[in-house]
């Protein structure tokens, strides 16, 4: 079972991880939600209905990561045929921005949550791992956190389409990019494996 996602019966996931491999998954979904922000929520004030009626940003992120995790809705492939064209697209995205990236920031803020704790509650094995074992909904919420910390480590590698993935198989050793290649590889692995338990 190591390395990779079985299903348990009655839905939900199953897997095993070492101290090193809880240590990488916790860490990076830790940066993950310092990455995204607090929310407007932690910026009120003290207001509980303010999260209800605060708007998002109209622009996109500055950082290429968040740009990744938040991209323009109507930025479609190619060129827009004019300026007017263009302009529309900009108009149009910032205002769906506006109403709906909150919300997307919050629910990607609670998937990285639910992995740091399902993560902190687990017990170890005695041989310096544990049995990670995930309801249903865990294993959604954990698929949506797998699926962002490999956009923001993609992001970050410049990976833009298979091809460039293919170029990470063969970079050398001493090529100081390669933990991290490492690591999204791996997340990549689980991802695929944690998909197939949640197939009916």
């Amino acid at each position: 079972m190591s390395g990779h996602f079985e299903p348990l019966p009655g839905g939900g996931a199953t897997v095993a991880l070492d101290d090193v491999e809880i240590s990488i998954i916790r860490s990076l979904a830790v940066q993950l939600m310092e990455l995204i922000g607090p929310g407007p929520a932690a910026e009120a004030s003290g207001d509980p209905l303010a999260e209800l009626f605060a708007e998002g940003p109209s622009e996109p992120p500055a950082d290429p990561v968040l740009r990744r995790l938040f991209p323009d809705a109507y930025s479609g492939p190619g060129e827009p045929a004019s300026a007017e064209d263009a302009e529309e697209r900009r108009a149009h995205s910032a205002e769906f921005r506006r109403f709906t990236e909150n919300d997307l920031r919050a629910g990607k803020r609670e998937n990285a949550l639910a992995v740091i704790r399902s993560l902190d509650g687990l017990t170890g094995d005695g041989g310096g791992g544990a049995v990670l074992e995930l309801s249903a909904e865990e294993s959604r919420k954990w698929l949506g956190a797998l699926n962002d910390l490999r956009l923001a480590i993609g992001s970050r590698l410049e990976i833009g389409d298979e091809d460039d993935t293919d170029l990470l198989f063969r970079l050398p050793d001493e090529d100081p990019r390669k933990p991290m290649v490492m690591a999204y590889l791996w997340l990549g692995g689980l991802q695929e494996t944690l998909v197939s338990t949640l197939m009916p």
